[in-house]
């Protein structure tokens, strides 16, 4: 069974890889913000895997604070977005 989990990681880890192509050439910046939620995402589904798999204390918890981080990277990412169309306007 753990194979397996890890086998899903590795391929959602993949997945995440093919993800940071379309932050670099992304056309807009809601592309790239939804490519860096996919990419949080990813990377917690990785973590919570590896950890059920191997059985190693802490990574849940690292996967957890990820999710918290990206959480207010979107945050953090939509102010800025506002910020600057505040600034267009005459």
């Amino acid at each position: 069974m753990n194979e397996i989990l890890l086998a899903a990681a590795g391929l959602i880890v993949v997945t995440v890889a093919v993800g940071l192509a379309r932050i670099l050439r992304g056309p807009d910046d809601a592309d790239r913000l939804m490519a860096v939620q996919l990419l949080g995402t990813g990377g917690i589904a990785a973590l919570l895997l590896t950890a059920s798999a191997t059985r190693v204390p802490g990574v849940d918890d690292v996967a957890l604070g990820l999710a918290l981080l990206a959480a207010f990277a979107t945050m953090a990412f939509l102010n800025h977005l506002d910020a600057g169309e505040g600034d267009a306007e005459p």
